[in-house]
């Protein structure tokens, strides 16, 4: 019988260190994207931090220029911008970025189901960081990584080591799953509300008061470091804002922004964000806002969330069809947002609408809650191991 592994008092007298060309092999078959007939694609902009599984994908024909092969079992690792800890399991046979290695494990020296785990530990992490070169864009070279060694378990050590990883990963799936099909059903009975609508549609530019925004000169100290948050594209993570990265005065927000109120409708309309989502949110409190992004004052005719869910339901279309500035940034032209229809939906209606809506809301971040806590056990777990 295999002894219970104790990891708050993890022996590691009988370790043994290896290089990591030693740990794993780093597959360097190429593909045309144009010529295969592949029918899957990702790039490190489908991969999530800290997560090793790949939640979306693309397909060849989104990408041109020299592209890896992968198979099932091989990790996708990002070799560029290291920081951003990116490392995922392949389970498809398809090409992915250049812009990352592609590792296979090594069998002799480390059990393939440990490895993803060993690549997502704090040592390995710090340690491409540490050997990542350039400037703005940082990246590991082969030549460098394959020497830096590692202290590895014992292989009778190994498959107990990843049965316990893979029990925990078993405990954040479940919270992901019940995250992801609450956001299923809140699409899903927005498209049903608005959809079966037989009211009278109105311009969704009548449906409350716009603003757009703007920067506070950058040489005046004066209107920055203040304690009104000042909302940027990258501010716009969370469905609902009530601070961000920087902060203006009052005087910065009378000279060069606009503060508004809580309940509006923040909605990023330039940015290279734009290529792959539509960032909403509804503000919690006053806050003022950059030139990237449009506000909506809602009028009394219409609730904060229906509008909300409106933009949310409408997002695909309106992505469509935005348009590409002369220097590349991508762009929603006001005539798309203000010319959309919107059904003149009843409030007792929409306040039904909106009390099921929360509902599922408040099941979506009880799961985010359980999801960060074992997230947080499993990145523990893995630090004691490795």
């Amino acid at each position: 019988m295999t002894q219970k592994i104790d990891l708050k008092n993890l022996d590691k007298s009988g370790w043994q260190t290896f290089r990591f060309e030693e740990i794993a092999s780093k597959i360097s078959e190429t593909v045309d994207p144009n010529s295969t007939t592949l029918e899957t694609y990702v790039g490190l902009e489908h991969l999530d931090a800290e997560d090793i599984h790949i939640r979306r994908k693309g397909t060849p024909d989104d990408v041109s220029g020299g592209k890896l092969k992968c198979y099932p079992g091989d990790v996708i690792f990002g070799k560029r911008r290291a920081y951003q800890r990116k490392a995922a399991i392949v389970d498809f046979e398809g090409i992915c970025s250049a812009h990352a290695f592609v590792f296979r494990a090594n069998s002799e020296v480390i059990d393939p189901q440990l490895f993803p785990f060993f690549l997502h530990s704090d040592q390995f992490m710090h340690r491409m960081v540490d050997i990542s070169v350039g400037g703005l864009s940082p990246t590991i070279n082969w030549g460098d990584l394959k020497h830096q060694e590692f202290l590895l378990p014992p292989k009778d050590q190994q498959a107990q080591l990843a049965e316990l990883l893979w029990a925990m990963d078993e405990v954040v799936e479940a919270s992901q799953e019940i995250k992801v099909k609450c956001e299923i059903l809140i699409k899903s009975y927005s498209y049903q509300f608005f959809e079966s609508r037989n009211e009278r549609k109105v311009p969704f530019e009548t449906t409350g008061d716009w603003k757009s925004g703007g920067t506070p000169s950058k040489k005046n100290n004066g209107y920055w470091s203040g304690d009104i948050p000042w909302v940027s594209p990258k501010d716009m993570k969370s469905e609902y804002i009530e601070d961000s990265i920087d902060k203006i005065t009052l005087e910065g927000a009378n000279s060069g922004s606009k503060i508004i109120p809580p309940n509006s409708i923040l909605i990023v309309v330039r940015g290279m964000i734009l290529l792959h989502s539509f960032p909403v949110a509804i503000t919690g409190k006053n806050v003022a806002f950059n030139q990237d992004m449009k506000a909506l004052l809602p009028s009394t005719d219409f609730l904060p969330k229906t509008l909300f869910y409106f933009l949310k339901k409408k997002s695909s279309e309106i992505l469509s069809l935005s348009s590409e500035s002369s220097h590349g940034t991508k762009s929603i032209p006001s005539e798309v947002l203000f010319g959309m229809q919107i059904p003149l939906i009843p409030k007792e209606d929409q306040i039904v609408f909106v009390k099921k809506i929360e509902v599922i809301e408040a099941s979506i971040t009880d799961a985010i809650g359980r999801l960060e806590t074992s997230r947080a056990l499993q990145k523990s777990l893995i630090n004691q191991i490795f």
